[in-house]
């Protein structure tokens, strides 16, 4: 990894080159940096494990969701388009595009700290997947596991920037295919293969039942279909509005690229996702672990299923969850360094293609402040993984759930307006207000009033309900001038020509 950081350095030293690669990453690197950022330890231990729990064998129904909406559906629905328009108005991150597509730069200034505000937290809760796994498989305090881990990522990332993360999470991607199935595999073996998991599975009874034999664990559509729903659509709109996920598309290096790396990212989540979610489907085959509060530790699941594992099945189920673990915090760290960079402490002056800047300084100049710039970045980075790193050793109770909903807030307040400010040219710029105030407050009040609702569901309303609201207040408030949109929406028709 620290050798992948080295080689990709000299592409690091420009602000295009550090945040997006040069805008030149082929299509399976771009795929598999969109797939491991996606899937962390917090699907291969946290949910796998809970909602396996909850739906049974049903719960592999939310990897093929990831997989069809959260993977296929994201590539063909915002692949080209993010990437022409991106480039079009020169926009480098998630913030920078609502300020400039919508021709107000406080909105920005507020998308980038909602952006900090919910990914450090969920950077932080990253690292809760492995702790349990390496304390299982070799007696290493979880501190000891996450310094080291964060260490080396920050190493590569400040090195290569998203060049060397891109390369990095090709590596670990590989790895996390062969581990899934191996450990599928290794898992239905020791249960006699899979008619025989999925007989003991449907003798099992339903919650609060005491006959056995209700086989609820065991159908398609599980115990709670509602529930599973809105697990699907929390997990899989959310990729949509996510900045580290989108980012993925203003880098790919063209349109054929987008193309293919629809079909090798899709196939990635078919295998990544399903196979989590399948794996978890059968935990109701394994003791329980108990927690301190009298209920049963989610997080302790799938370790209980694995540690009976052959030795080096183990080290592979470890290497697997760093590796996933890893891809993850280089794509949270960068994005959030290079939006509070770029979008609050660097706000260049932007103009509309097809505008002339006047009294433009001279390239001398632009190039030390381009060097700053990333040098800022590469400070912020440390700086990221420090405070992540500082609450997951010491997680206030709140983290928990801010992790929750923190899918929910950031994809509640971004999804709509980004995918809408794409399509639509209708969007006004009071609708993006409104729907950041939405979905953040939403899934705040939700928070503070004790989550009456439960986060999972209270996202997926957040995520869906921003788009009635962009679309209604748009119909009522302000447009933005025609030739300013125009503009903009001419990168679309340049490409239909070509």
């Amino acid at each position: 990894m620290i050798g992948v950081g080295l080689y990709s350095r000299k592409q690091a030293s420009s602000v295009e080159g550090f945040v997006l690669g040069g805008r030149s990453v082929g299509p399976w690197l771009s795929a598999f940096a969109f797939g491991t950022s996606y899937f962390s330890a917090v699907v291969f231990v946290g949910y796998a494990g809970q909602f396996g729990w909850k739906y049974g064998l049903s719960s592999a129904w939310i990897g093929i969701g990831n997989a069809v909406i959260g993977s296929l559906l994201a590539w063909i629905i915002l692949g080209r388009r993010t990437k022409l328009m991106t480039q079009h108005i020169e926009s480098r991150t998630m913030p920078d595009f609502f300020g400039t597509r919508f021709s107000d730069q406080r909105l920005r200034v507020v998308a980038s700290v909602i952006a900090f505000v919910f990914l450090i937290p969920y950077t932080a809760g990253v690292y809760s997947g492995i702790s349990r796994l390496f304390e299982m498989g070799f007696n290493i305090p979880y501190e000891y596991c996450v310094v080291v881990m964060s260490a080396l990522t920050a190493v590569y990332v400040i090195l290569g920037g998203y060049k060397a993360t891109a390369m990095n999470d090709f590596i670990q991607g590989i790895i996390m295919l062969f581990g899934i199935v191996a450990v599928i595999l290794a898992v239905l073996s020791a249960q006699g293969g899979l008619t025989e998991a999925v007989s003991k599975l449907a003798q099992l009874p339903a919650d609060g039942a005491t006959e056995p034999g209700s086989g609820m664990f065991a159908t398609w559509l599980g115990p709670d279909p509602w529930g599973l729903l809105g697990v699907i659509i929390l997990t899989s709109l959310g990729t949509m509005g996510l900045p580290q996920m989108v980012g993925k598309f203003y880098s790919i290096t063209d349109e054929s690229a987008i193309k293919r790396g629809t079909i090798i990212s899709t196939i990635f989540a078919f295998i990544v996702a399903g196979g989590c979610y399948f794996l978890g489907g059968f935990g109701r085959l394994y003791d329980p672990v108990i927690g301190a509060n009298g209920k049963i530790a989610f997080d302790s699941i799938v370790p209980a299923m694995l540690v009976t594992l052959p030795d080096v099945l183990i080290a592979l189920v470890v290497l697997l969850v760093l590796s996933a673990s890893m891809s993850t915090l280089a794509s949270l760290v960068l994005t959030s360094s290079s939006t509070m960079t770029l979008d609050l402490i660097y706000r260049d002056k932007k103009s509309l293609p097809g505008e002339v800047e006047e009294g433009s300084i001279d390239d001398i100049v632009s190039e030390k402040i381009e060097s700053r710039k990333v040098v800022i970045m590469r400070v912020l980075i440390v700086f990221f993984i420090v405070l992540s790193l500082l609450i997951a050793l010491n997680p206030p109770t709140f983290i928990a759930q801010l992790m929750g909903i923190s899918w929910g807030a950031l994809a509640g307040a971004f999804l709509a307006p980004f995918m809408l400010g794409l399509y639509w040219r209708k969007a006004t710029t009071a609708s993006v207000w409104a729907c950041f105030i939405w979905g953040v407050g939403i899934t705040v009040v939700n928070m503070l009033l004790g989550n009456p609702f439960s986060p999972i569901n209270c996202g997926a309303v957040a995520m869906l309900g921003g788009f009635p609201v962009v679309l209604l207040v748009s119909l009522f408030t302000r447009q933005l001038p025609k030739s300013d949109v125009a503009r903009m929406f001419q990168c679309y028709e340049k490409s239909e020509k070509k």
